[in-house]
């Protein structure tokens, strides 16, 4: 982002979050411009980052973009983190050696409450197991040779269940790969449309680590992959970068679901940093809380990265930012499960998005949202300009009460807290 050097189009930087798109451009002549819009918004524009670059350029929302105008987009994209976070990723099967097929499940058996007497293991992100019948030893011997009928039939019954995307995961794989070449091939053969073989996605020893890097590739890269083709046939020829989970910048076409885990909350880091260093401050805690979840990172003189990172209690082996990311954000949703108000990890996104956003109102949202609860209980200031949606009232005789509560029965609209000067409605009740 040098503004020395020669530029002969447009170059743009963009943040495609969960809620809001964010986009810097800057004109062939160095002047810098900024847009904001939803990220989700069906009845204006298919995409946000298109449209947001159409906008600027002075396009039509449906206006091809003219050859040559731009000289390269990068993107920092939140679309991996959310569907983890959310559990909104491809339907995903294991193919791992006979005899292990819970050994993902199992994990190291660590034991980070070690007084627990009740232990919650984390949602698996595949939904059937497949065992092959084979064995190779680390020496490399074969003592069984892959039954390829045996994994055949059992790779139809998983087609015909709808799924499609495969992780396969086989017994000392990273460095005796013939096998799971094997298998890769039946998959791709049967219509298998996602294909993550370990040895490729991470080609290192250690079963449980690399199987589970493999089974978020193959979770994530469907749904990656349809937005990066969705943006690159948009953009024409015109170089597109994705920010990774490392911190650095890769080609759209060699984006993978591994590496975008982090790949907003990277460029996020990598912004206050730059933007710190610019006021003199070499040392900063970075929040960065958005619709959907909020990323929390610490700097102090240099980037600080990690080999093998839980993300949503997942597990995962590829270098990234160490970035502490928490599903909860402006626009969660708040729900009540029987026993105590929650909030997420679901968001309500930029569609139909909170209620404090105007492009929803009350009988739009589906539910409760964070955001919303927050000006409710009196938590956001007042303010003459109140989102659309809602409009302010005195409030009259509210109840006293030791905490500030809100109404349980879920259906109202009118919320009364001890300590607030208001009470809340919908307008369009």
């Amino acid at each position: 982002m040098d503004g020395r050097q020669d530029v002969r189009g447009w170059q743009f930087w963009i943040d495609r979050g969960g809620t809001f798109t964010d986009v810097v451009a800057r004109r062939p002549d160095g002047s810098l411009l900024t847009h904001k819009l939803l990220s989700d918004n069906p009845e204006r524009y298919q995409d946000a980052a298109v449209a947001g670059i159409r906008a600027l350029l002075g396009l039509a929302s449906l206006a091809p973009i003219p050859p040559g105008a731009i000289d390269a987009v990068k993107m920092g994209t939140t679309v991996a983190t959310n569907a983890l976070l959310e559990r909104k990723g491809e339907r995903t099967a294991l193919v791992i050696t006979r005899g292990f097929g819970d050994a993902l499940r199992i994990g190291y058996q660590n034991r980070p409450k070690l007084f627990a007497r009740h232990i919650v293991l984390p949602e698996q992100l595949y939904e059937r197991v497949v065992e092959a019948d084979e064995r190779v030893t680390s020496e490399g011997e074969v003592l069984r040779p892959l039954d390829r009928a045996a994994l055949e039939a059992a790779l139809a019954a998983v087609h015909g269940s709808g799924i499609r995307a495969i992780a396969i995961v086989l017994l000392h794989g990273y460095r005796y790969p013939a096998h799971e070449q094997q298998a890769a091939e039946i998959a791709r053969r049967m219509g298998f449309t996602q294909v993550s073989v370990s040895h490729e996605v991470s080609p290192l020893m250690k079963l449980v680590s690399r199987g589970d890097t493999t089974v978020v590739d193959a979770y994530l890269s469907p749904i990656l992959r349809r937005y990066v083709d969705q943006v690159a046939a948009s953009l024409g020829g015109t170089q597109l970068f994705f920010m990774q989970s490392n911190g650095g910048l890769t080609d759209a076409r060699r984006f993978q679901g591994k590496d975008a885990i982090l790949s907003g909350p990277a460029g996020g880091i990598v912004g206050a940093v730059r933007t710190a260093e610019m006021g003199g401050f070499g040392k900063i805690i970075a929040f960065d809380m958005g619709g959907t979840s909020t990323d929390v990172s610490h700097y102090a003189g240099e980037y600080e990265r990690s080999f093998e990172t839980v993300v949503a209690g997942v597990r995962m082996r590829a270098p990234m930012m160490h970035i502490n990311t928490v599903a909860a954000g402006g626009g969660s949703i708040c729900f009540f499960d029987g026993a105590r108000y929650r909030v997420g990890p679901e968001s309500a996104g930029a569609n139909p998005g909170p209620a404090s956003c105007s492009r929803a109102s009350f009988r739009q949202c589906s539910g409760r949202r964070a955001t919303r609860h927050s000006m409710m209980l009196s938590s956001a200031r007042s303010s003459p300009r109140w989102p659309s949606g809602l409009r302010r009232k005195p409030a009259i005789a509210a109840r006293p009460s030791r905490w500030p509560t809100v109404s349980s029965r879920l259906p109202s609209r009118t919320w009364r807290t001890r300590s607030s000067r208001y009470r809340f409605s919908a307008a369009t009740t």
